[in-house]
């Protein structure tokens, strides 16, 4: 293998034996002793395939200083066998940038899409279901507000990238599109039971309820929280970006549009802590439906998730 060739190998598929040359999420990073005193380095590195231990035995205070635990990193060693367990043994190691194409990344090779849990759903059927769900949009202005968002295609591609939440459910790239389109889904077949439903605002309530997610997080070896996310949060985000974009629709749809969005998690945000519409109502019920079953296939009956349909008084 050429220095600088890229293994593409998944880590799943090491085998002792092979040499390494490849870009991995690293998700731990300890300096230890040996019994003679010398420093080494306890690593554990990930791809989306499984992760697999690695040490530096040489070097290792040099290479410490390289990276940091939650970076991605380029390695080059050797798998060996250590107690009938696959171990990378690091020659090198160093952080590499997490933006696709930029400095570092070498044509793209460390796209967090490669280290992050993926949806199993296909993000471009996904995708046309959103594109029809907003077509189902009448109102003029609120379908004009649609048009515009589903037109950005910056905000698409961050749309399809982002997750609903770090650790609950769909927490994982292109978790938001796929929430999205379920509880918009649900949204439009509860109007056909319950017609009084007033169809166009539920459903862009539903389309754009998450829309701050959008600029909530970070990615790199893990998803993190960026800024704006960690000291605002994606409600309030929401909020902002709704208003930037909402020029077109009157007072009364704007107003209502935000109740909506901004009770999506209960009525305790809203003014006196009830819902000012059985719109506001209804997204809060579907947003935690889905949030409920999805929760409960990803981590079992009890999770948190699973919990989000306890009774809660409007």
């Amino acid at each position: 293998m050429n220095p600088g060739e890229t293994t593409l190998v998944a880590i799943s598929a090491l085998r002792p034996g092979q040499e390494v040359n490849g870009v991995f999420a690293c998700t731990r990073k300890d300096r230890l002793f040996t019994r003679n005193g010398s420093p080494y380095l306890a690593l554990e590195l990930r791809d989306r395939s499984g992760s697999i231990a690695a040490r530096a035995f040489q070097r290792a205070d040099e290479l410490a200083g390289r990276f940091e635990r939650g970076e991605l990193v380029r390695v080059s060693g050797r798998v060996e066998r250590f107690r009938d367990e696959p171990v990378l043994e690091v020659l090198d190691i160093a952080r590499v940038s997490s933006s696709p194409g930029g400095p570092g990344s070498e044509g793209g090779e460390a796209d967090p899409s490669r280290f992050l849990p993926t949806a199993y759903r296909d993000l471009d059927e996904l995708d046309g279901f959103l594109e029809h769900l907003a077509r189902e949009v009448t109102d003029r202005p609120l379908r004009s507000f649609l048009d515009g968002l589903v037109g950005d295609g910056a905000l698409r591609a961050e749309w399809r990238r982002a997750p609903c939440t770090r650790a609950g459910h769909h927490a994982y790239l292109g978790g938001l599109l796929e929430h999205t389109v379920a509880v918009a889904t649900l949204a439009l077949e509860v109007c056909q039971l319950h017609v009084r439903l007033n169809l166009d605002l539920l459903l862009t309530a539903a389309i754009v309820h998450d829309l701050g997610r959008t600029r909530e997080f970070t990615y790199g070896a893990e998803i993190g929280l960026s800024e704006e996310g960690r000291l605002l949060g994606h409600l309030v985000i929401g909020e902002r970006m709704i208003s930037e974009r909402a020029g077109m629709l009157d007072d009364q749809r704007r107003l209502a549009l935000l109740h909506c969005v901004l009770c999506h998690h209960g009525p305790a945000s809203a003014p006196g802590g009830r819902f000012a519409s059985v719109e506001a109502l209804t997204l809060f019920r579907l947003n935690a439906l889905d949030a409920s079953v999805k929760g409960a296939f990803e981590h079992g009956l009890g999770s948190e998730g699973s919990r989000h349909l306890a009774p809660s008084a409007p």
